[in-house]
Order: structure tokens, then C-alpha cells, then sequence
């Protein structure tokens, strides 16, 4: 699959359910132990799912916009139709020569399963192969790459919610048997485990009670999600990898003695009354918040019914002891929106409105978008098909040219990623 219109996902945030969901503050303490270390090198790799680019760069976006100052790189390695044996792009063997080792990850994830059960009821004999394999495909990983660190994914969920299963049960509860060996092979082997079947499973079950003809577009084949279920999925990724909920926290008195009252992941300066009573600041946050485009309908049905904004995409402007009823709240040059005394004191999530922290994340992930695309091209198109056809010479400056060209893309991503302060201003509405 393509980056197409079901990748662009990301645009003006617009007022949706579940706008103002805050986590309370003692959930709110940042997590010091992200999985994703300055310098890592991550590599997806996986079947069709994975190579549909979409939950990887989701995650990509996170950590680019949540740890800008981490220069952590990421590859993109799935292949459509690939089973823990290997596939159209090759055996195991050829796979992981070719479509791992060479970039030296510190990082690796594993997602196979949806192939391997052959779309039907359990059977030992199957999963006996899939076992396995699956322990020859890590030992053919580790081999080489002995100090790097795997996060073996449970597959995905095969969507038996929002449609009736094909037999008893249903093929995602083989799907969920496989993710529970992976379990045990994680533990065996100390390695990172990662759930991407569980959320989805709940976020299908709240959106089809809430729209079920919509619910069904969230996976339209019930194999490869769209946009919106590769967002839960990311999120699940995320959460086992330890990400944090907060984009920053910002609270403050606008009472007789303006101040600030608690401030986390960002810096403020100038903090004043007007004339007119309004309030105005200067903001630096440490991050940016998550791209993300309530505009798309099924996204915003997926995003609601689940917990990602509460647990991954916290950005909290709290503003007490307001006298006016109303307020406008403008960032920059931008009106943010209309919001009540009462609803500034509870805390509003800037993460959900459309900021000028939102487009620059949206410019974030399109350079995301970008250079894993000419990553794609670059492998797809040139080294695998073309391996046999051309001279070595040829096809090593075609690739260091498609590898320049991602590397300009990175850089410009890294650079948009930095946040900028912004100044803020809260006046007394009409």
C-alpha cells in the first residue's frame, strides 16, 4: 500500500469528542525510561502490515516531535505476504541479510502472524511451523546483531468485531494464540513484547457501539488497517516502549498576583497583565504535540474510542482565578478558540485544537512521510528487482544518491521538529 489519502491523515485539529481529556496529574509523571535511547537505529520489519508504512510512521512522528533533541533513526523493512520463513522478498535468510544487518540497528521490531495462521482455524501442525520459525528468524537476528534490542510484536487483529467471524471463534482468536506464544518467547529470551491486537480489539468494540457502518472502515478488509487502526497500534507500540503522556504542562494564577503555578516540559517568560486585562506570555516547550487530524471521520471515531490522546498526547494549559466569564485564547497570531472561566480552570488540552505546535508537527510528518517513501523507492524499486541487472557500480551511486537525497529529507525533519516559542495571549471575550 501506498502513501496515498489514507496516510494524510494529518491536518487542522478540529473540536471533536473527547477534546478536553485530560489525564489526572499523578498520571501525568513523565516516564524517564522511553525504550528509545539518543544514537538508536530502529528497523520494523514484519509482512504486509508493516509494509504499508503507517502505525511505523506514526511512531516515527512521536518520537521525533516528543524527544526532538534524540537523534534516533528509523527503517522501514516489511514486506507484503511474509511469513516467519520468508516471502516474496526472499527467504529469512536473504531478509534479514539484506533488510536488517546492513544498517546496524540498536532497535529491531518483529511483527509476522497474520500470514503464518493461514487464515483458518488453529492448527497445530501451523503453529508448530511458526514457532519454529520464529525462533530461527531471532537466532538468524541476534547472530549478527548480538547486543540489539527486539520488541516482538503480537499481530494485529484480524477484524472479527465490526463483522461476524468466517468460523467459531473467529480467526483473530488464532491470532491472539500466536501473540500469547510470543509472550513466552519474550520472556525465554528477555526481549521487548508489544500488543498491538488488545487496544485495537477494544477501540473496534466502543466504535462499532458507537457507529458500526463506520466502525468498518477502520480495517477495511479486516486484515490492513487504515489510518485510524494503525494509530491504536502505534499508540500500543508506544506505551510498551514506556512513551510519555505529556507534551508539557503549563499552569497559572490570573489573579491579583499573576504567576506561575506549575510548569512542566517548557519554559515561560514574561508573564504580565494588560490594560485590558488580559494575559499574555512567552512559551518554549520541550516538544511538539502528536500530528494528529480529527477532521478524518474514522480517525476521530478510533481516537475517541480509545485512550490515545489521554495517554500519549497531553499538552495542558490551566489558567485559574479568571474573573471574566469568556476568554480568547490566541497563540502567536492565531485564534485558538473561546473558552469558559471554569473550563480554563479545569485545563484545556492544546494537543486537540488547532495550534501553531500542531503545523509544525503536521510539517514533521510530512517529512516523515517523505523520506521513508524514498526509502521505499530506493529498495523496491532499485536494489531488490534490479540487484542482477545492472553493473555494481551503477547500482552503488543510485543508491547513495537516493541515500543522500533521504539523508537531506532527515535533516530538514529534525530541524522542523525543534520547537519555537510562542507568545500567548488570554483576553477577556465580548
Amino acid at each position: 500500500m501506498r502513501f496515498g489519502s489514507s496516510l494524510r491523515v494529518c491536518g487542522v485539529a478540529t473540536l471533536a469528542l473527547g477534546l478536553f481529556t485530560i489525564v489526572p496529574a499523578t498520571a501525568q509523571a513523565q516516564k524517564t525510561d522511553f525504550a528509545l535511547k539518543d544514537g538508536d537505529r530502529v528497523v520494523f520489519y514484519g509482512d504486509s502490515i508493516t509494509d504499508q508504512r503507517q502505525y511505523t510512521v506514526f511512531t516515527e512522528d512521536f518520537v521525533l516531535t516528543r524527544f526532538p533533541k534524540r537523534k534516533i533513526s528509523f527503517v522501514h523493512s516489511g514486506w507484503g505476504g511474509d511469513r516467519v520463513s520468508g516471502g516474496g522478498g526472499g527467504s529469512a535468510e536473504v531478509r534479514v541479510a539484506r533488510d536488517i544487518v546492513p544498517y546496524r540497528p540498536t532497535v529491531v521490531t518483529i511483527m509476522l502472524g497474520m500470514n503464518d495462521a493461514s487464515y483458518r482455524p488453529f492448527d497445530s501442525a501451523i503453529f508448530k511451523n511458526y514457532a519454529t520459525g520464529y525462533r530461527r528468524l531471532l537466532d538468524l537476528i541476534t547472530g549478527p546483531l548480538p547486543k540489539a534490542r527486539v520488541t516482538l510484536i503480537q499481530p494485529s487483529p484480524f477484524d472479527d468485531v465490526t463483522r461476524a467471524p468466517g468460523f467459531p471463534e473467529g480467526y483473530n482468536s488464532v491470532l491472539v494464540r500466536y501473540g500469547n506464544y510470543l509472550k513466552e518467547e519474550a520472556a525465554t529470551r528477555q526481549m521487548g513484547i508489544a500488543d498491538l491486537n488488545t487496544d485495537v480489539v477494544a477501540m473496534l468494540t466502543k466504535a462499532k457501539a458507537t457507529d458500526a457502518k463506520l466502525s468498518q472502515e477502520i480495517i477495511p478488509d479486516r486484515v490492513h488497517p487504515g489510518a485510524a487502526g494503525h494509530l491504536i497500534m502505534a499508540g500500543a507500540l508506544l506505551k510498551a516502549w514506556n512513551a510519555p503522556s505529556i507534551v508539557s504542562r503549563v499552569a497559572i494564577s490570573g489573579g491579583d498576583s499573576v504567576r506561575v503555578t506549575k510548569i512542566e516540559q517548557a519554559k515561560i517568560k514574561d508573564l504580565k497583565r494588560k490594560s485590558d486585562n488580559s494575559l499574555s506570555w512567552n512559551v518554549k516547550e520541550d516538544a511538539l504535540p502528536f500530528p494528529l487530524n480529527l477532521q478524518d471521520k474514522t480517525l476521530q471515531l478510533a481516537v475517541n474510542s480509545s485512550d490515545f490522546v489521554a495517554a500519549l498526547n497531553q499538552e495542558i494549559l490551566q489558567v485559574t482565578d479568571l474573573s471574566a466569564p469568556r476568554y480568547t485564547l490566541q497563540i502567536d497570531t492565531m485564534k485558538i478558540g473561546e473558552f469558559t472561566r471554569e473550563e480554563l480552570a479545569a485545563g484545556i488540552n492544546l494537543a486537540t485544537l488547532p495550534t501553531p505546535m500542531l503545523m509544525q508537527s503536521l510539517k514533521v510528518h510530512e517529512l516523515t512521510r517523505q523520506h521513508n517513501e524514498i526509502h521505499f523507492q530506493r529498495w523496491r524499486a532499485f536494489q531488490v528487482p534490479m540487484e542482477n541487472k545492472v553493473s555494481p557500480s551503477a547500482m552503488k551511486k543510485a543508491l547513495e544518491g537516493l541515500d543522500a537525497l533521504e539523508e537531506d529529507l532527515v535533516r530538514q525533519q529534525r530541524e522542523a521538529a525543534q520547537p519555537q516559542e510562542r507568545q500567548f495571549t488570554l483576553t477577556p471575550a465580548a
